[in-house]
């Protein structure tokens, strides 16, 4: 008995193996990414197979002194180091930068199974799989050097957090499976007092993406929270997927909440433009249809509308993967507003409204792409820019900060977050590189 336990062991761990490999030869990429960018973007008939594309960059770090590489007539320089997988941004007021060093919560559910096997050894390459450090840092740069030389343990003892959002005296804190507050007075370098419940949002016991961003309407009244899906293209049944890939709004004062929008696969990045007032927002779309489908996408963000996931992506492109059919949804399902890349991972978002930058650069949208896992050749691993015109976007996409991938295809570091600091420079969270990044014009010698 013991020795027939033993062979099937061996044989399922072998099959793992041999799955993981098999997809890493799957399906390369028949367009170049940037056929799946724009407003317009390339759409090839999709591309499934038994073994899904497996392209991973392994997770290396920075060598002692390097950094990014960032476009021409800009410089970076490294704000703060030696952090503990930095995944998301939020400057207060006064400049104090907040930083979440966090990573996904345990997820065993996710874990059974060759596929699930395969899924960690692909986490554990890409630098994912790593202990949450469940906190939040302040980092303060108060001789405005470009350089944070203070930094505080902020807030402990958290749940996965990712999003952050302050309104008066009460900081917002978006745990995995609640939306917390706690009282905030400027200039406070550390918070005791424990977080009060506003809501609990979807999270266990699958969690498939656990991340939850949380932005505050203009006037502070209301919250609004991204909750990816529990799956890639609904293969656990809609069940799981209650309140899930989806943006909800948040009354902070009630806990009440509702759909504000659906059909995002994983909206991650949340947004208000400058001039026209909506809530723009990135998305991770679906996998497994190969290296070209699907765009992860910059949308402007409807009250109701539905955008396709799972049924259907870009409009009214069926994915006939999701059984039964909705073709009732399936019909209004919005298209979005500007594709940026298959794969691509495209995570943080801010807009521009600083004055250290050019002039273009106002009203336009950094965004950070983590980088693909599952796409030949890579895509992503750098901070692009978005030109806006008139609210709209208006141009072809401008890379910022690039060299996260060394000659060999490791992975040095990987964007998340963005911000802008208070002198108007862009910051960078780096989770692989355990850093933040700060980009500044050529010409400007200091952060004033």
């Amino acid at each position: 008995m013991l020795r027939t336990l033993l062979y099937l062991s061996i044989a399922v761990l072998v099959l793992a193996v041999a799955v993981f490999a098999l997809g890493s030869c799957a399906g390369r990429a028949r367009l170049p990414v940037e056929a799946g960018i724009g407003p317009d973007p390339e759409l090839p008939p999709p591309d499934p197979s038994m073994i899904p594309v497996v392209k991973v960059a392994p997770a290396k770090g920075w060598p002692e002194g390097a950094k990014p590489q960032s476009a021409p007539g800009f410089e970076v320089n490294a704000f703060a180091l030696d952090l503990a997988h930095p995944r998301w941004l939020h400057v207060l007021p006064n400049g104090d930068v907040l930083v979440a060093e966090t990573a996904a919560p345990p997820q065993p559910e996710l874990g059974g199974g060759i596929r699930g096997w395969a899924m960690k050894k692909m986490m554990e390459r890409a630098g994912s799989a790593v202990p949450s450090a469940d906190r939040i840092t302040l980092l303060r740069d108060a001789d405005g050097d470009g350089v944070a030389e203070y930094r505080s343990l902020f807030l402990k003892g958290l749940h996965s957090p990712f999003g952050m959002a302050l309104v008066g005296e009460t900081l917002y804190v978006a745990n995995t499976d609640a939306l917390l507050r706690f009282p905030y007075r400027t200039g406070e370098t550390q918070i005791s007092t424990p977080g009060e419940v506003v809501t609990d949002l979807p999270a266990g016991p699958i969690n498939y993406h656990w991340t939850k961003t949380v932005i505050a309407s203009r006037d502070g009244s209301l919250l609004y929270v991204t909750v990816g899906s529990n799956s890639n293209a609904g293969e656990r049944g809609m069940t799981a997927e209650y309140r899930r890939a989806a943006i909800l709004e948040v009354d902070p004062q009630s806990g009440r909440s509702r759909v504000y929008a659906s059909g995002l696969r994983n909206p991650i990045g949340l947004a208000w433009h400058p001039e026209t007032g909506e809530l723009w927002t990135t998305v991770n779309e679906r996998d497994e249809i190969g290296s070209d489908l699907v765009p992860d996408y910059l949308t402007s963000v409807r009250d109701g509308g539905f955008y396709g996931w799972p049924y259907s992506y870009y409009g009214k492109h069926v994915d006939e993967r999701v059984q039964p059919p909705r073709p009732d949804l399936v019909e209004k399902a919005i298209v979005p507003d500007y594709a940026l890349g298959a794969h691509t991972a495209s995570m943080g978002l801010v807009f521009y409204e600083g004055s250290l930058f050019p002039p273009q650069y106002v009203g336009g949208a950094f965004i950070g792409q983590h980088g693909s896992w599952n796409r030949k050749p890579p895509s992503g691993y750098k901070v692009i820019f978005v030109p806006f015109t008139n609210g709209r976007p208006s141009g072809p996409p401008q890379d910022v900060l690039t060299g996260f991938l060394d000659e060999e295809g490791n992975a040095r570091g990987r964007p998340v977050g963005v911000a802008i600091d208070r002198f108007g420079a862009l910051l960078v969270a780096d989770d692989v590189g355990n850093a933040i990044w700060r980009v500044t014009p050529a010409t400007a010698s200091a952060a004033r």
